[in-house]
């Protein structure tokens, strides 16, 4: 098979298209056609190098063990100069089997304490940046001996996460162990002496670009001996004096910019600083509350050096350190990037301004400090698209985190500010984020997904998204190998998939397919992918046509054995929520008695309503509640102990949430249409918790209540039951004041089979319990009953309209009549007695108006 060179067009117009004059071409030779196969091992090795630099390493790995050429050409020491361990299980015996692809490595990125320890295992003697995260747990120890064994470091970032446990130590062996270090920057060290700073003056001539970061404590005077400094950052470290730091940083000779955002520095420091350093071209002083609140720092001459502050437009003073006057507004530092003749220094005062901006806007998205409102929507928002166009990965990543974050209002109840995430809309952020999302880099694509995640919670930035074709995207990262990207694309689908008009969408781009796959893919040790895919399938499952094809993606399966063996809260709530909707759609699938046939179904839901976690305690409930509509799935469900299971738990939610309580009515009253399971739930105590579910303020409890009520009623015991436990004032309520026409209505239902005239034999013949003797007064509670239910019953009436119906017998007046009776909901109820008619006329003969 030959490969065919694409014609290459010319637009003319918006339909029309016209070839460019020459011809179209074959390409023969590239890959000769063996037996109607094409030999892709002949392909030139620069070729397949390109190929294998657009993957990613799990990609050049499973691409390597096609062939011996390509495993031969993937192990190539030029594809193996950078690697990314942060979301890869990184232990010792993994480090030695890379090894020997690793000679070469120039930057290393690696996430938390076990992979810290794995690093020397590399053997990577020429690695020249190491970048880590999650670095609490990481000792000084282990540091040491990390750069004992990478004497050419020439950069080595700990962050932004606290290094608790690293101390000065630790940094006065950097110092010794590497020479070459021209940029050290950690977080949340303890305290920063004066003998491990002026270990790095004395032995690290090269270090331009120092960061403190969060630190507790830092030697102010030290720093001033550090003469090789031309990047200072302490952000957000506490505890220094600035009257000292103000007379002496100043005197650095090769101080370019320095950083004192999330500090208590002053006017006074900061205006010195200013007047008094011949080098300093920029301060960035961003998000410090003393200096915010003097007023005269606005007014102060800077002299031609820039001071960021949140009070100042950023835009603009960063398009004053340019000659060019072109560059100006927004696109200030997109116009840098573009730029073909850059200025050297200009270029790295630009590219640490965009470390320090990213780091700074993240810190106050995760503080989330009041009265931001209006720096965000003026300017941070705009700041954080344009850092995610940085040419620095770790800046893009970080801008894309701070987008994510500083939406969010309240995480626990996905609350975002909406006003910013239209913000992000509006400047074209969706986009940007989705172009992330498409790069081969993981660390993106994971952060670009959650942020389309926080922003897709706002339906007008989902509509978006789904418009530009992030559904496709995500659907498609949810199928990656890598769980935090997998597991934040879930999170996105799950956004996206509460609004109705996306759920088709969704699984036409396979969406289904891949999360009940993530479900399988990560069964153990990924709670947030799992409860995040299992979420997002339920959100589906509510959408008929999206329910079956979440069963016949095995979905039933995967939910029912997260709902088994997941003993996470999360999974357990949403995987029992996705079996709730599953069940819900009665006759149009037959996924309700799919889900109760599953081995261990109904036991697992049944367990799960003993969960210590309300949430998982409400959707289990609601769970049984719409299987028990399945005849066989009901008998099943008090075979397993769902009797006693939700007996216990009515008993138990009296203050909790109306969800919980509605579900709990509403299972047992689910299980009350079987006459056996009637009698079991009086026997086991269920009367007296349904009657104080009854006198909740919530309208959709009173339906529930009522409801099991009113099935229990059929049996003459239980109704004795009611009538003892102070059910008829409680039902005779509702009759007469719920809010809801279906409480009230099955209230009456109640009411009117209990007063039938069966169990005035029975109670004559003793109470319904052997272990009590209430004293009731049957007459006096039936006619209490009779009195409202005869007072419901005129409430639809209309004696104008019923005489003039009589009189003229109109179909239009009959009609009239007939819609005023009509209660619409009343056509799905259940009773014991399917046959029993559901109308009016129910009300036994014993009752007459």
């Amino acid at each position: 098979m030959s490969r065919r060179v694409r014609r290459k067009v010319a637009k003319k117009g918006k339909d029309d298209v016209v070839p460019l004059s020459y011809p179209e071409t074959e390409v023969e030779d590239l890959c000769p056609e063996r037996n109607g196969f094409v030999d892709w091992t002949s392909l030139p090795d620069d070729t397949v190098f390109q190929l294998f630099s657009c993957l990613n390493y799990r990609d050049r790995a499973s691409l390597s063990s096609t062939c011996r050429t390509w495993r031969v050409l993937g192990a190539s020491h030029c594809l193996w100069s950078s690697l990314d361990l942060r979301a890869h299980k990184f232990d010792s015996a993994m480090a030695t089997s890379l090894a020997s692809r690793c000679l070469n490595l120039q930057k290393l990125r690696f996430r938390g304490a076990d992979s810290a320890d794995a690093i020397i295992h590399l053997q990577a003697k020429n690695l020249r940046e190491i970048t880590g995260d999650y670095c609490r747990k990481i000792t000084d120890a282990t540091l040491s001996v990390i750069v004992a064994r990478h004497e050419a470091l020439e950069s080595l970032q700990l962050g932004p996460d606290f290094c608790e446990r690293i101390t000065g130590d630790a940094i006065k062996a950097i110092a010794l162990c590497c020479p070459k270090l021209k940029k050290l920057r950690l977080s949340g060290i303890r305290d920063v002496y004066a003998d491990a700073i002026n270990a790095l003056a004395k032995h690290c001539p090269n270090l331009v670009d120092i960061g403190f970061l969060d630190c507790l404590k830092v030697d102010e005077a030290a720093l001033g001996n550090v003469l090789s400094v031309r990047f200072l950052s302490v952000a957000g470290t506490s505890n220094i004096k600035w009257g000292v730091v103000s007379h002496l940083w100043h005197k650095l000779p090769r101080l370019i910019g320095l950083d004192v955002s999330r500090t208590d520095i002053g006017s006074t420091a900061v205006s010195r600083f200013l007047s008094s350093s011949q080098s300093l071209k920029v301060v960035c002083a961003l998000n410090c509350p003393v200096l915010q609140e003097d007023t005269s720092i606005r007014t102060i001459k800077t002299k031609g050096k820039l001071l960021l502050a949140l009070f100042s437009d950023i835009f603009r003073g960063l398009s004053t350190l340019f000659a060019e006057t072109t560059k100006r507004g927004r696109n200030v530092c997109l116009d840098w990037r573009c730029s073909k003749n850059k200025d050297k220094n200009l270029n790295e005062i630009m590219t640490w301004l965009e470390w320090i901006l990213s780091h700074m806007l993240l810190r106050t998205a995760e503080s989330n400090p009041q009265g931001l409102d209006y720096f965000w929507l003026k300017q941070g928002a705009a700041l954080l698209l344009s850092l995610m166009q940085s040419s620095q990965e770790d800046v893009q990543e970080r801008a894309a985190t701070g987008v994510a974050t500083f939406v969010v209002i309240d995480d626990e109840n996905a609350s975002i500010d909406c006003g910013r995430a239209e913000a992000v809309m509006r400047d074209g952020g969706i986009r940007l984020l989705l172009n992330l999302a498409k790069s081969w880099r993981e660390g993106l694509q994971s952060e670009a997904a959650k942020a389309i995640a926080n922003l897709s919670v706002n339906a007008n930035v989902a509509k978006a998204v789904a418009e530009e074709g992030g559904i496709n995207i995500l659907a498609g990262l949810a199928r990656s190998m890598n769980r935090l990207v997998a597991e934040e694309a879930a999170g996105g689908l799950w956004n996206l998939s509460v609004g109705e008009e996306h759920k088709s969408a969704i699984a036409e781009a396979g969406g289904v397919k891949a999360l009940v796959d993530l479900i399988f893919k990560w069964s153990s040790g990924g709670d947030g992918v799992l409860e995040r895919a299992a979420g997002a399938l339920a959100n589906l499952a509510a959408d008929d046509k999206c329910s079956m094809e979440v069963a016949i993606a095995g979905g039933v399966h995967a939910l029912v054995m997260l709902a088994r063996n997941c003993k996470f809260e999360g999974v357990q709530e949403q995987a029992a929520r996705a079996l709730a909707n599953l069940a819900a759609h009665g006759d149009s699938n037959s996924n309700n008695a799919a889900v109760g046939q599953e081995a261990g179904a109904l036991e697992a839901l049944v367990q799960l309503t003993r969960s210590p976690h309300e949430g998982v305690r409400q959707e289990a409930a609601g769970a049984l509640w719409n299987l028990s509509f399945d005849d066989r799935n009901r008998e099943a469900i008090a075979a397993a102990g769902g009797v006693e299971a939700l007996v216990t738990l009515a008993q138990s939610c009296s203050n909790a949430s109306p969800g919980l309580q509605e579900r709990a009515a509403g299972a047992l009253w689910g299980l009350s249409v079987s006459e056996a399971n009637s009698i079991a739930i009086g026997r086991e105590g269920g009367v007296a918790p349904l009657i104080a579910l009854a006198r909740s303020d919530a309208e959709d409890v009173h339906e529930t209540a009522a409801g099991a009520l009113w099935n229990l009623a059929f049996n003459h015991i239980n109704a004795l039951r009611i009538v003892e436990e102070g059910g008829v004032p409680a039902l005779v309520h509702l009759c007469s004041s719920s809010v809801s026409k279906m409480a009230r209505f099955m209230a009456a239902l109640a009411l009117a089979y209990m007063f039938d005239g069966r169990i005035d034999e029975f109670a004559a013949m003793g109470t319904s319990s052997e272990s009590t003797s209430k004293s009731v007064s049957l007459d006096g509670a039936r006619r209490m009953a009779l009195k409202h239910i005869e007072a419901f019953i005129l409430t639809f009436s209309d004696p104008q309209a019923f005489t003039a119906a009589a009189a003229s017998s109109a179909s239009a007046a009959l009609a009239q009549v007939t819609e005023k009776a009509r209660i619409q909901e009343a056509g799905h109820l259940r009773c014991r007695f399917p046959s029993y008619p559901f109308p009016l006329c129910c009300i036994p003969d014993s009752f007459v108006l």
